[in-house]
């Protein structure tokens, strides 16, 4: 095992809108302060009851699916929670994944697939 699953992340126009909506259907509460990220225009949360987290990221020139439309396909990508960020990169590469971007804090990879995933130390604040 490389990692845990920290959060699931689904891009779209307003982070804050839709995080009410997936509070309002699911339970849970919006935007509890977490270490873990920074809460802004661009990044909003619901902490489920049973607590799970989901994430809601804006994305400028997002483009909503349409089901089952491949040329409007499903947005969303798997935050992967790290002890050591040098370590898991390398161990996902080693398993096909593709580094895509590299920012202060945490990483983009790419599945063998084309998905992008995110690596994120665990105690990234």
């Amino acid at each position: 095992m490389i990692g845990t699953l920290q959060c699931v992340v689904l891009d779209c126009h307003y982070p804050a809108g839709l995080a009410q909506f997936y509070a309002a259907l699911l339970g849970g509460e919006v935007d509890r302060p977490d270490p873990r990220w920074s809460l802004d225009e661009d990044w909003s949360t619901v902490h489920l009851p049973d607590g799970r987290v989901l994430g809601f990221q804006r994305a400028e020139d997002y483009r909503p699916p349409i089901w089952p439309d491949p040329a409007h396909p499903q947005q969303l990508h798997l935050d992967v929670e790290v002890e050591d960020y040098a370590a898991a990169e390398a161990a996902a590469v080693a398993l096909g994944a593709e580094v895509r971007a590299r920012h202060d804090r945490w990483g983009v990879l790419t599945d063998p697939a084309g998905h992008p995933f995110c690596l994120v130390p665990r105690h990234c604040a």
